[in-house]
């Protein structure tokens, strides 16, 4: 069969066109892909072509198809999953298959910028093949960077003074930072750490640019979070004397656990500024140059047993994790998404990625659309109605993405 799809055949060389899958084998999948969101790993992938770690040193000869956030339906299935799996039903993936492959940087038939795609039997013998039931798709496309943040979480971890065991995940009750997180990722580590098991009392978010930021506290209030029992504060990093400022928020304590969102040196030094004893930061921002490094106090990380962590992606039960808290409604990961657009928007948008503000690019797989901020559907509501739409629907869902939105778009966009 045919297939629309996104392919790398190299760095910065981009494929959109119409491919021929094989027949499945008896140890693999077909599946319909309906949506996938677009993340900066998929760029920093393109930049680097076969020399990142996942992508085949043959992309060039046998390109590989892009996108690893994807959701949708079972098409058929091989001979040796058919007790488990069936046609027919919803799926969302988690890619992180192993350290050396996954789907959206390995396989020439296994991505979520196309419209069907083959699944490898690795991705069902680990377990990355998840069950989804939810209506609207999207939401299972979000649950991979959702499954990345709470990997992030898990990832951190204390100690006991004198005793040698490790309490991982972040401290129930405690002072928690989150710095530069105001982009996609950051919204939903805030909306993780306002509804998780382990939530802080004290949550203060930062980052330097004023506009982001009043998004961000317009979505997660600090009244809500008061309900809660959590003081939330916003920071702008940028004005003089925030370092200081948020040690006060602290009570001179300093910070449990700091999550760090953004490749800055001065990011980094003003974690290790704030932290407190027995403190955990965790670098999750993943930067490109190999050779990124910061200052970072070893006098504190000595005699305050300061711990240094971080992660890359997340694993099968984070984003079962993910899934469960988004069809329970205690987190909404509508919110990291600022743009919409279809598979022929895609190579466009990986290569400018950087380049496009707002947070995540959510793409589906079906129709033609240029990838269109959301802020924007009013504007384009004025000449064309489907647009119109959309803007009310989102007004009415406080600006977000939603299930409304998505069906009314797969039912009125220009099918590709």
């Amino acid at each position: 069969m045919k297939t629309k799809a996104v392919r790398m055949a190299g760095k910065n060389q981009l494929l959109f066109g119409e491919v021929e899958l094989p027949k499945i084998r008896e140890d693999e999948i077909l599946v319909r892909v309906v949506s996938d969101s677009l993340c900066m790993s998929t760029y920093k992938a393109v930049q680097q072509g076969s020399e990142h770690s996942k992508v085949p040193n043959n992309v060039a000869q046998m390109p590989v198809m892009l996108g690893h956030e994807f959701c949708g339906e079972i098409l058929e299935v091989g001979a040796k999953w058919k007790g488990r799996y069936q046609a027919g039903q919803k799926f969302a993936m988690q890619p992180n298959i192993d350290s050396l492959a996954a789907p959206g940087y390995s396989y020439p038939y296994c991505g979520g910028n196309s419209q069907y795609a083959i699944l490898p039997p690795e991705a069902m013998e680990n377990n990355c093949l998840l069950h989804y039931e939810q209506d609207a798709y999207f939401y299972g496309s979000l649950a991979e960077p959702m499954s990345c943040i709470i990997g992030a979480y898990h990832t951190n971890f204390h100690t006991v003074k004198g005793e040698y065991k490790h309490i991982l995940g972040t401290k129930k009750g405690g002072n928690l930072a989150l710095l530069a997180s105001v982009g996609p990722m950051g919204l939903g580590a805030i909306d993780y750490a306002l509804h998780c098991e382990n939530a802080p009392k004290l949550l203060v978010v930062t980052d330097i640019n004023e506009e982001r930021l009043a998004r961000a506290a317009s979505i997660y209030t600090v009244e809500a979070a008061q309900k809660l029992g959590i003081a939330l504060h916003y920071v702008n990093t940028a004005k003089p004397g925030m370092t200081e400022y948020m040690m006060q928020l602290s009570g001179g304590k300093g910070y449990d656990d700091i999550l760090i969102f953004a490749p800055v040196e001065d990011v980094i030094q003003q974690a290790s500024d704030i932290i407190g004893v027995d403190g955990c930061m965790n670098f999750f921002a993943g930067p490109i140059d190999h050779a990124f490094s910061a200052k970072i106090n070893f006098y504190k990380v000595h005699y305050n047993r300061i711990h240094i962590c971080g992660n890359s992606g997340g694993n099968a039960d984070d984003m079962q994790e993910a899934l469960d808290m988004a069809a329970a409604r205690r987190i909404n990961p509508a919110s990291m998404v600022t743009h919409v657009g279809g598979l022929d928007s895609v190579v466009d948008t990986i290569l400018h990625l950087p380049e496009i503000p707002g947070g995540k690019k959510l793409e589906y797989n079906t129709i033609s659309m240029p990838m269109t901020a959301i802020a924007d559907f009013g504007k384009l509501g004025e000449t064309d109605p489907m647009f119109r739409r959309l803007a009310e629907i989102c007004e009415a869902h406080n600006g977000l993405w939603s299930r409304e939105a998505e069906e009314y778009l797969l039912s009125h966009a220009k099918p590709i």
